[in-house]
């Protein structure tokens, strides 16, 4: 997977987003659950499809309090994105993309507009550690 990461100029108080969505959301809360519509299109490698299903709890929280965010994540959706999702609790927006190429229009796309702070681009999932070689120790003298 491609992803372009849009940061913000400033931050955002985690804590005063989490106040927020509990005021949006009120009391009654769904019990959270994966959706199988995303675990199969992980499983597929799916960068469209994940992308139109990317969700975020504390999105509408984070653009209540800063509601240029959905400036980015339009703009991204527009520049090419499949997907465009506030991280976490913000002001950071992640924009999965279905290739290399196509995640630098949406990186030079976001810097021109004037809305970031900056862009960073991501590729995963990372393998993690590899063994390259195994190296016996060396015998005494």
């Amino acid at each position: 997977y491609h992803w372009v990461l849009a940061v913000a100029r400033e931050g955002l108080s985690t804590p005063r987003v989490y106040q927020r969505c509990d005021d949006l959301r009120g009391p009654d809360v769904e019990a959270p659950g994966i959706s199988d519509s995303v675990l199969a299109a992980l499983r597929q490698g799916d960068a469209e499809t994940l992308g139109a299903l990317l969700s975020n709890d504390l999105q509408d929280a984070a653009i209540s309090l800063r509601p240029e965010l959905a400036q980015v994540l339009d703009a991204g959706r527009e520049a090419g994105a499949s997907g465009a999702i506030v991280s976490g609790s913000g002001p950071t927006c992640a924009f999965l993309v279905p290739d290399p190429d196509i995640a630098l229009e949406v990186g030079v796309s976001l810097s021109a507009s004037g809305l970031v702070g900056g862009v960073r681009q991501a590729n995963g999932p990372a393998p993690g550690a590899t063994v390259v070689a195994v190296a016996e120790p060396p015998q005494g003298p």
